[in-house]
């Protein structure tokens, strides 16, 4: 007997669509913040009046020196701010590997392969434009990277009703970028390393550990750790986001019987606006305030490296992931959501070409030293990730009205439950609520019918009594 047919990209189970609508809210809300704080840094830069205050504050050092800490106000949203986007990025694996998409392998495969793919041939597609070009290898995981936040404000902006398994296909797709941006961060972008800091800081991260798995509870406790833990990381030459990200994973996201959340959910609950609302607006503030002149901008598409970076999201991203996508299908033997068609899955990967915040960070890292060429990078980055959304925004719109279904038949609940009728169907109490609603509304009805009979035979016999009195 032939196996059954698997789809992908099918409708959510009721808590995992729970789970990423919470989250898919926080984001939204600071991708719109994102965004705010992107336009405002490119015009705090580029006006001529406040281009110096611009400067003055992004390099204005502070913080123990002693330490090693006496850093920029924007090297501190880098390495500082973007800890706690890393540590939400760590929960957000952790869950998806053991309570969410990613536990079961089968469902796992579509979006890492998705997510691998949509890495590897952007990287793939800067490292030809530069040797084609003769430009410099350094920035080829630039493109890399998708920013989710950015990529909410866009489909918020655009009021596109996208489903929700598509939203989820993104949010989990970004995740695993995520975790592979914190790799190559790791192992590309990590110099001359102080074995001793280092070695505090696993020390540090073992106590966390340890003191989690005795249920110490406590914010007065960790955060005072975490810091340490963050500054003995930042002094060991690794990149400073990777202590987030370690202090993630280690949350348990499970839960007990007594447990209505597990810890790690909580606390992401807790961080999330955190990050989404604060940490990453303050670094794209400090981080995108580039020149973006007609000149610098043209500029982009004549030099290797910043065409490598615009090609990479707009035409890497997109041909990755739909091609992962495609070929996870393909050869796994599953078919696409009944609801769905293929244009749906290209438009998304169209929008993972919006890459922001990590991209931002990688510039940084990848030119270091090279203030000229980071700035122009950073440009690339802004320019592809803006045709990216543009290209989106154009393809989503198109099938716009069928999202709008989806979405109504997705969130109708007629039952007054708080639970989406499409979640009941096998349900037989459900069955027998509507049937009981339907029976209300029917007597109701045949009450109404009635009434308005009775009163139409009063009018005619009234009527008739009135002709006959005006005939005698």
């Amino acid at each position: 007997m032939p196996a059954p047919t698997r789809k992908v990209l099918g409708r959510l189970s009721l808590p995992e669509r729970t789970f990423v609508a919470d989250a898919l809210r926080t984001e939204t809300v600071g991708g719109v913040l994102l965004l705010a704080a992107a336009v405002a840094a490119l015009i705090w830069a580029n006006v001529p009046a406040l281009h110096d205050s611009y400067e003055s504050v992004s390099h204005y050092h502070l913080g123990p020196a002693a330490l090693g800490l006496d850093l920029s106000v924007a090297h501190w949203a880098a390495d500082g701010l973007l800890a706690v986007f890393f540590f939400v990025a760590g929960i957000e694996l952790k869950r998806e590997l053991v309570a969410g998409d990613l536990k079961d392998p089968r469902a796992a495969a579509l979006p890492v392969v998705a997510a691998l793919c949509g890495m590897a041939v952007p990287a793939l597609v800067y490292t030809l434009t530069n040797l084609t070009g003769g430009g410099s290898l350094a920035g080829w995981a630039v493109p890399t990277a998708t920013d989710i936040a950015f990529a909410l404000a866009v489909l918020a902006v655009i009021g596109t009703w996208l489903p929700s398994a598509l939203r989820a296909f993104l949010l989990t797709l970004a995740v695993v970028d995520d975790l592979f941006a914190i790799l190559i961060i790791a192992v590309f972008f990590t110099a001359d390393i102080d074995l001793a800091a280092l070695g505090g800081a696993a020390l540090g991260l073992a106590v966390f550990w340890v003191l989690l798995r005795q249920g110490v509870r406590g914010w007065y406790v960790y955060v005072p750790l975490a810091l340490v833990i963050w500054a003995l990381m930042y002094n060991s030459g690794v990149h400073a986001t990777i202590a987030g990200v370690a202090m993630g994973l280690m949350l348990r996201c499970t839960r007990r019987d007594d447990e209505e959340h597990s810890p790690g959910e909580r606390i992401e609950h807790l961080v999330r606006p955190l990050s989404a609302g604060l940490a990453v607006p303050l670094f794209a503030l400090f981080s995108a305030g580039v020149s973006v002149s007609g000149g610098a901008l043209g500029d982009v598409f004549t030099r290797p490296e910043t065409l490598g970076v615009v090609l990479g999201l707009v035409l890497g991203k997109a041909i990755g992931i739909f091609g992962g996508t495609w070929l996870t299908a393909r050869f796994t033997r599953a078919s696409l959501s009944d609801d769905l068609a293929w244009a749906d899955v290209f438009a998304v990967a169209t929008l993972a070409g919006i890459g922001f915040t990590v991209s931002l960070l990688i510039g940084e890292l990848a030119f270091d030293g090279d203030a000229t060429m980071t700035d122009e990078v950073k440009a690339a980055v802004l320019l592809g990730s803006l045709i990216a959304a543009t290209l989106a925004t154009v393809l989503l719109k198109l099938r716009n009205a069928k999202y709008r279904q989806l979405y109504e038949t997705e969130e109708r609940d007629e039952d007054l439950d708080g639970i989406p009728d499409v979640y009941e169907e096998d349900d037989p109490a459900y069955h027998l609520r509507m049937a009981a609603i339907h029976e209300r509304k029917a007597a109701e009805h045949r009450r109404i019918a009635e009434l308005k009979a009775a009163e139409r035979l009063a009018e005619v016999t009234g009527g008739a009594g009135e002709d006959d009195d005006r005939r005698a």
